[in-house]
């Protein structure tokens, strides 16, 4: 199983140093990808949602800041919310970060959640599954047609040329979120790969990744080649316990948590991201900028592939 890392992009840590250092070391360190994700704005009373969502850099430019300081880690987001913007923008931003990583990119897709972000994008969420198809159609057929064109319900491509081209041909691999059984299906038809989110039930992911296997292989693709990419909510220090008291995985000790990893990859994993993003000693706002960059630093040096 592969492993990755979160890059510093929400809270105290998230600061154009630790931005371009923590990409180069994780880099160094031997991960293998850096991740980003989405988040527009929070509702006024932000007491409905984490710390980590409150301060959020764009994930796009964060990622190409990144590519400046590195050569060879993949760089993912994790996710886009589709809704909320055009798919040309969309497929001309991931073309450009792609052709200036070097063909590195790894992009994840969702339909949106928020009702304030839908808002503020003009967007509506009916009919988001339908969208979505229609979207991933338009994205391929500018990253891949020398001429494009698309007619749909929602989108429309004329005639058209987009240029340049991604570097990985055919676009850089698209990865689904989702948790409604259709959008599980969605992505083992359709994509290259699944997403989970933070709050996914990581006792109950190989269920998930069931479902995302067995869509593919009715669409008759080959089930094992479709990617279970894991954000790892890591609770570092301390063990955590669910309302069974059952330890929640990704807590406690750097050799727990690489323990848990492994048990991942036994439920059908295939790369898993250690994201400290959610660690409100690390992703709020609130953290002490210097306490925050340094258990960063403990822990990315703890959980590396390279170490333990």
């Amino acid at each position: 199983m592969l492993i990755g890392f979160g890059a510093p992009v929400s809270g105290a840590w998230a600061t154009p140093h630790n931005l371009g250092a923590f990409a180069a070391r994780a880099e160094e360190l031997g991960y293998h990808s850096l991740w980003t994700f989405q988040r527009l704005l929070t509702p006024a009373d932000d007491s409905q949602v984490g710390p980590g969502y409150r301060s959020v850099l764009d994930p796009m430019v964060s990622l190409g800041f990144a590519a400046a300081t590195t050569s060879r880690i993949r760089l993912g987001v994790s996710i886009v919310n589709m809704p909320f913007v055009p798919p040309a923008v969309l497929a001309k931003q991931a073309a450009t970060l792609d052709v200036l990583s070097g063909g590195r990119l790894d992009l994840g897709l969702g339909t949106g959640w928020s009702p304030e972000e839908f808002a503020v994008s003009g967007a509506t969420p009916a009919r988001r599954g339908a969208r979505a198809e229609e979207y991933l159609a338009v994205l391929r057929t500018l990253w891949a047609d020398e001429v494009s064109g698309f007619e749909g319900d929602f989108y429309t491509v004329p005639p058209s040329r987009m240029a340049p081209k991604p570097a990985q041909a055919g676009g850089p691999p698209v990865l689904l979120g989702g948790v409604a059984p259709t959008a599980l299906r969605r992505a083992g038809r359709l994509a290259a790969g699944w997403l989970s989110r933070s709050a996914t039930d990581l006792s109950r992911i190989a269920e998930e990744i069931a479902v995302v296997r067995g869509a593919a292989e009715q669409a008759g693709r080959d089930p094992g080649a479709v990617r279970a990419v894991c954000r790892g909510v890591v609770r570092y220090g301390a063990e955590a316990t669910a309302e069974d008291g059952r330890r929640l995985p990704l807590s406690g000790s750097a050799a727990q948590i690489r323990e848990d990893a492994a048990w991942l990859g036994e439920q059908g994993v295939t790369e898993l991201f250690y994201d400290l993003n959610w660690d409100p000693e690390v992703g709020s706002p609130d953290a002490d900028p210097a306490a925050a960059t340094a258990r960063a630093t403990e822990i990315v040096e703890s959980l590396s592939p390279t170490s333990g």
